[in-house]
């Protein structure tokens, strides 16, 4: 085989797994795998982008309204975001966002193990552009102890078979 045959092969094998707007339903369901969270993550993450107290220093963060060291509600919407798009639903076309709400109902903490459970809520066509539509995602990341860390309802852009 050719290098251009074995990345046809591997492309098609890609994009067969892909679900397109054409395949997703209200009521589908999606879990995804799993990432394990450290101190060392949550204090390099809030150093560089959320630089408070109770995401950077054990002590002070005893002494916060967390009770504790808590990873940031970016670090946590980061990670539903690698474990959507490693491991959720399949999107063809990725995870393109056009709009969405976030809610952190509990703090993710050290050593908790996160997942994500997604379902379908809405699939809308375009009326304008017959090659794409939108669904909304309801995802909700879970830690080991069934706690919701983080909802997240996005609503997405899909293609649509007809434009493949």
């Amino acid at each position: 085989m050719t290098m251009a045959q074995v990345s046809s092969a591997a492309e098609a094998r890609i994009s067969s797994d892909q679900l397109y707007l054409d395949d997703l339903h209200a009521g589908q369901r999606f879990t995804s795998g799993t990432y394990r969270l450290d101190v060392a993550q949550i204090k390099a993450f809030a150093l560089q982008f959320d630089p408070q107290p109770f995401h950077t220093d054990e002590h002070a963060a005893e002494r916060t309204f967390f009770k504790g060291l808590a990873a940031s509600g970016w670090h946590t919407a980061a990670i539903t975001m690698r474990l959507n798009v490693e491991s959720g639903p399949p999107l063809a076309g990725g995870f393109v966002g056009a709009g969405g709400e976030l809610s952190w109902p509990a703090p993710a903490r050290p050593g908790d193990v996160l997942h994500v459970e997604s379902e379908v809520v809405e699939v809308t066509p375009s009326r304008s552009r017959p090659d794409r539509g939108t669904i909304v995602l309801l995802s909700r990341t879970i830690n080991q102890r069934g706690d919701i860390v983080l909802i997240q309802k996005a609503k997405l852009v899909v293609p649509r078979k007809v434009a493949a």
